[in-house]
């Protein structure tokens, strides 16, 4: 991807991520990336940590051989500037559909993802899908700029984006209250708030590698941590009590079904 003109539109936290993870890994060459930006102190930020342009006209938009949509959904009819012709779109827009993308910029050739907060730390899971048009290169240059920020998956099917969104994009937010709770589970118990939170986070953190690293399933990994009549065995009768699990499953639900909602189909 050296030598092709990118161009990111949306100077935010998924922006700067991409670029960030682009240019850290050589997936670009700060030469070659122009980033459109409305707010002028943010333009100034990028420039400086970056080495970019940064630009609030969106006139690079034409020039580009890739294009990167990081702007929020209802930002979209803000957006203006053609395309070059066989150029490729590729957005991070929550909930907007590539009929959407296609019918708003005349062009077919788009990649739709969504990618997660962690991948400002190159942490990312990021999820997407692609047009019929969209050739092998691009798919291939697409996989390389996602991959620069994480873990990426593809899927040939658009309505596993929205079902990706629900576990993926909004599975964070799910994580950071449980990270919430046990924190002050454990200063009710009595531990300081700052070594209960550095519990909180290692213990969180460690589970994740090793369940990724064990190749056990998460219901082995709890029976292997749960002695008969123990601790944790106490402490899970009060999550099953309070229907953890079910309200688990019944708020990746409600998400799939909201990110359905705002993509305005079925």
């Amino acid at each position: 991807m050296k030598g092709t003109q990118a161009v990111i539109v949306g100077g935010g936290v998924m922006g700067e991520a991409l670029l960030a993870a682009a240019l850290d890994r050589g997936v670009f060459e700060p030469e070659d990336v122009t980033v459109i930006e409305k707010v002028d102190a943010r333009r100034v930020q990028l420039k400086a940590a970056y080495g970019v342009e940064a630009t609030a006209d969106f006139a690079p938009m034409g020039e580009a051989g890739l294009v990167v949509l990081a702007v929020k959904p209802q930002e979209l009819a803000s957006v203006r500037g053609r395309l070059r012709p066989g150029a490729l779109l590729l957005s991070i827009m929550a909930g907007v559909r590539i009929a959407a993308i296609e019918a708003a910029f005349d062009h077919p050739f788009i990649v739709r993802a969504m990618p997660n907060t962690p991948a400002a730390v190159k942490a990312g899971m990021t999820v997407w899908t692609a047009a019929p048009v969209v050739t092998v290169d691009q798919r291939s240059m697409a996989r390389m700029l996602l991959g620069a920020v994480g873990k990426e998956v593809y899927v040939d099917d658009e309505r596993k984006i929205d079902m990706a969104t629900a576990v993926s994009g909004s599975g964070p937010a799910y994580v950071y209250l449980f990270i919430e709770a046990l924190v002050e589970g454990a200063v009710a118990v009595g531990l300081p708030r700052a070594m209960a939170e550095e519990l909180v986070l290692q213990t969180v953190y460690g589970s994740a590698v090793y369940a990724q690293e064990s190749g056990k399933s998460a219901a082995e990994l709890r029976a292997m941590v749960t002695s008969p009549s123990g601790t944790t065995a106490a402490g899970l009768l009060e999550l099953e009590r309070g229907a953890l699990r079910a309200r688990v499953i019944e708020a990746v639900r409600a998400a799939h079904a909201r990110a359905v909602e705002l993509g305005g189909g079925s």
